[in-house]
């Protein structure tokens, strides 16, 4: 190869600085891509963990508009540059052939070591990069003329495209996140079977009501106002509860709760034959369509254990306790006095058995199904409303690829339904929203996760 000039001394100044924009290249995709993946929780948990750069890190995530604009117009100024300088000398030492050597060379030094390998290097070790890359980067962004040029570029873009500077800044994590996260902590070991489940019951809590979590109006113990306390006293005790709800002519028309510890004061005082309603406490009410959670504060607040839930229309739909909430919590809380009967029951080869009264979403969760969702809560809900009428016991009815048997009923309550998928059609895996199709389930897999929420 014949060359055009000999390779100069100016020639070596100008290649020192190509590989030093190569390296502020590298450096700079290092940080874009460690921040960019950098979350304000993570920042804020390195920060009280006590990393040395954190506290710049955690101001650069809760402001990510501030570094991003700079680091891609340094980065790409250092790239521009460093390729301009390449052509020139290969230019002037290889003449005709400069062109080819300088592509050749932008190809691969500047994509290889000032893109691929940092942000291959930051991809893998997120925290350590962003970590080294903050101090770097905030000390950059606060140099007056880069600040001022990305302004005006900045501006320039939003002059462009005017409804991007006006967009609204979506969650830095949503409620589906955190529960993905809590799943991949799960399957990386991080975290127990036991704290994956109570971070979904968490944050399912907020999305809660009293109207799922309550005793329906069916299954109430009360009492009447004109009944003699020894008598309350009784049905208290052999019912296993410490307080009754006291009505006037009938449950809708509740006048306080009885707490036996003071009944039993007052018969050990000789007045079993008092009336209930002269020692009954203030009852507390609550619409049906109130979150649990503020409840659960509300009864922490006022010291009471029970209230009252309430329909639209003013009537007794059923009452909620602390336990019942504190349950949504850390699954069922089973004691003397519950009848020990599992909530959902796997029959094998995908076929279970569930109350009639389990949460049709915890049901849908379980089976990975698309069991219709309206005006009730519950599967025997589902069934009712699918039916139209009480059924019989044995009577089905099919859903979602499902065949739903009513296998226990009593009186106009359905006890216990029995689920078997008729094809493996049914699911979420292959589905396009339609209840109708669907794809295989899982559902051994996912029995011991839900058997809490059943």
């Amino acid at each position: 190869m014949i060359f055009a000039a000999t390779f100069s001394a100016t020639d070596g100044v100008l290649l020192a600085v190509v590989l030093a924009l190569i390296a502020a290249s590298a450096v700079l995709s290092l940080a874009e891509t460690s921040l960019v993946r950098m979350t304000r929780a993570r920042a804020k948990a390195l920060e009280d963990e006590g990393h040395h750069g954190a506290r710049s890190l955690r101001r650069l995530a809760e402001h990510p508009d501030r570094f991003l604009s700079p680091i891609l117009l340094m980065v790409l100024f250092s790239q521009l540059v460093a390729a301009t300088l390449v052509g020139v000398i290969s230019s002037r030492i290889f003449g005709a052939w400069g062109v080819a050597a300088a592509t050749v060379f932008e190809v691969i030094v500047i994509f290889v070591f000032g893109e691929a390998v940092p942000k291959n290097w930051a991809v893998r070790n997120a925290s350590k990069a962003a970590l080294l890359a903050a101090p770097f980067v905030t000390a950059v962004i606060r140099i007056p003329p880069i600040r001022w040029v990305t302004t005006g570029l900045v501006w320039l873009s939003n002059k462009v495209t005017p409804g991007s500077r006006h967009a609204g800044e979506s969650a830095d994590v949503t409620e589906s996140e955190l529960l993905a996260m809590a799943d991949v902590a799960h399957s990386d070991e991080a975290i127990e079977s036991e704290e994956r489940q109570l971070i979904h019951s968490i944050i399912d809590f907020g999305d809660t009501v009293a109207r799922e979590v309550m005793v329906p109006r069916p299954d109430v113990i009360a009492v009447s106002g004109l009944t003699e306390i020894g008598d309350v006293l009784e049905r208290a005790i052999a019912a296993g509860y410490s307080r009754l709800p006291v009505f006037a002519a009938d449950l809708d028309d509740v006048i306080g709760i009885a707490y036996t510890k003071d009944l039993i004061r007052v018969v050990r005082e000789g007045n079993e034959h008092a009336l209930v309603r002269d020692e009954c406490r203030e009852a507390h009410f609550v619409p049906e369509t109130k979150r649990v959670a503020p409840l659960m504060r509300e009864m922490q607040a006022e010291q009471f254990h029970i209230a009252m839930v309430v329909d639209e229309y003013g009537g007794t739909a059923g009452l909620v306790t602390l336990e019942d909430l504190i349950e949504e919590l850390v699954g069922e809380i089973v004691d003397e006095y519950d009848v020990a009967e599992p909530p959902v029951e796997s029959l094998g080869d995908g076929v279970y058995r569930v109350g009639g009264q389990a949460p049709l979403d915890s049901v849908n969760e379980l089976l990975d199904a698309y069991l219709p969702e309206g005006d009730w809560d519950t599967i025997g809900g589902l069934v009712l409303a699918l039916l139209g009428h009480i059924p019989a016991e044995g009577e089905s009815v099919v859903a979602d690829g499902y065949l739903l048997v009513a296998e226990r009923v009593q009186g106009r309550r359905i006890g216990r339904i029995r689920i078997e998928q008729l094809s493996t059609g049914a699911g979420r895996d292959d589905t396009d929203g339609s209840p109708e199709e669907g794809g295989s389930i899982d559902g051994e897999d996912r029995l011991a996760a839900h058997q809490r929420n059943l």
